[in-house]
């Protein structure tokens, strides 16, 4: 049997869309499954429509999903290549190679040339397609086809057209699948029969569902979540846009649905992939940034979180790197979105004369009674032996009984004194990182 050799070959020309974010994943998967290759094709022979941004775009989010490819030109003085060391396939560096294949097609009476051009002889029998996903596929010509079915090759002005330069690269590389989505099933018929007219064995196609939105109609390069950059930006944890791609069509089995890219593989089956479109839900994905998010080694969420912090323009200049671990900690079990971190922790960062509070928590929580009780707790700390969160918790409680008042009369005010909101990390927890000199400064002024 083959070695399994499988590919990506997006066209440089926007962003990297979430459903093409999706085709080479579940190609990575397969080849790691299979212990197969994984390679990245540029298709790049439309010069007028493709850009260096975008092709720096697809490098990017692929990265960024950590789907290295596994061959290609290297970069760099590279001499111990490793995935990082290649560069992907350009079909604009190919060119020679598409001018000896389509005459190896016209010698053979596969193709001929007319007004400047080239164009396949197409059989004019129906093609079938034996799909991996989708079934028998019975490609039988159109009313329209019948009158004469031929395709161009090679356009009047020298450029190649996809159908051609896309089987030959795929004979050339040796590929073994066509995994890709099911918009491209129609153009399938075409590739079999070039595939046919240079003597060899088409790879096996497996066309995988579309993605659809949540109310089922397609998903548009102006609809939310379509581009991958998109989840760059806000922050979600690539493992969570991983798991909930692989569960875009793709059942896993004898797991749970919160898993990794390396879980996926070992289970990925072509036969296990649905027939039917998938819908985006985003409150699902956000689900599984937040499962991701807990479960990252601390190690990971600070780097991340300090990234964060810093394009949300906060500064950390002055707080010692312990500091900033126990501050970021404190909000990890949330499940924030990384946009959304510097609102949620930056108190830590500010000067205590700086904490503005808001409006509403203001009005809230920092009435004449709350304030009174904030100066007997702000003296209530400085007797707190142990500045822990565990002790805090004991001491604010033991007040609360003699003041006769209960706990959530202390809490809420506290919290509105430390952060200037109502909502944030785990109380006990955020008092211990600001230590007992900051926590009773701010307490006081809250206190007026």
């Amino acid at each position: 049997m083959k070695k399994v050799r499988v590919r990506f070959a997006p066209s440089p020309t926007g962003y990297l869309h979430i459903g093409g974010a999706r085709t080479a994943l579940f190609n990575w998967l397969y080849a790691r499954h299979t212990g197969g290759t994984f390679i990245l094709r540029i298709e790049d022979t439309d010069q007028n429509r493709n850009s260096q941004e975008a092709v720096e775009v697809i490098l990017r989010g692929l990265r960024w999903l950590g789907l290295n490819w596994d061959e290609g030109p290297l970069t760099g003085d590279a001499t111990s290549p490793s995935q990082g060391d290649y560069g992907p396939y350009f079909q604009s560096c190919r060119h020679a190679l598409y001018r000896r294949r389509v005459e190896e097609l016209k010698a053979g009476g596969h193709a001929y040339d007319k007004e400047g051009a080239v164009l396949f002889r197409m059989p004019r029998t129906p093609v079938t397609l034996r799909d991996r996903i989708v079934g028998d596929v019975v490609r039988a010509l159109t009313d329209r086809e019948e009158q004469n079915p031929d395709f161009v090759l090679i356009r009047s002005d020298g450029q190649p057209v996809f159908h051609f330069v896309n089987v030959v690269d795929d004979l050339e590389m040796g590929i073994t699948h066509v995994i890709r989505g099911e918009d491209h099933l129609s153009n399938t018929a075409k590739h079999i029969a070039l595939f046919q007219a240079f003597g060899v064995e088409s790879p096996v196609y497996a066309h995988i569902p579309l993605i659809l939105n949540q109310d089922g109609s397609k998903m548009s390069k102006r609809d939310q979540g379509a581009s991958i950059q998109t989840y760059i930006d806000d922050g979600f944890t690539p493992e969570a846009v991983v798991n909930y791609l692989c569960l875009l069509g793709w059942t896993a089995r004898d797991i749970s649905d919160v898993f990794s890219a390396d879980d996926a593989a070992k289970r990925f089956e072509l036969e296990d992939v649905h027939r039917s479109n998938a819908r985006f839900d985003m409150k699902k994905l956000g689900h599984f940034h937040s499962e991701h998010t807990r479960r990252m080694p601390l190690s990971r969420f600070v780097p991340m979180g300090i990234d964060a912090l810093s394009r949300a323009g906060i500064s950390l200049a002055g707080f010692g790197p312990d500091y900033i671990a126990a501050a970021l900690a404190t909000a990890q079990e949330k499940g924030k979105l990384f946009k959304d971190l510097g609102l949620f922790v930056d108190f830590y960062f500010r000067p205590d004369d700086q904490i503005e509070i808001e409006p509403e928590a203001r009005a809230k929580a920092l009435t004449p009674e709350s304030r009174g009780l904030l100066q007997r707790l702000a003296l209530q700390l400085h007797g707190v032996d142990v500045f822990k969160a565990a002790d805090l918790e004991a001491s604010l409680k033991q007040l609360a009984g003699e003041l006769g008042v209960k706990a959530g009369a202390l809490v809420q005010p506290c919290r509105v004194a430390c952060t200037g909101r109502m909502v944030g990390p785990s109380l006990y927890h955020l008092m211990e990182v600001l230590g007992r000199v900051r926590v009773i400064a701010r307490l006081k002024q809250a206190a007026g």
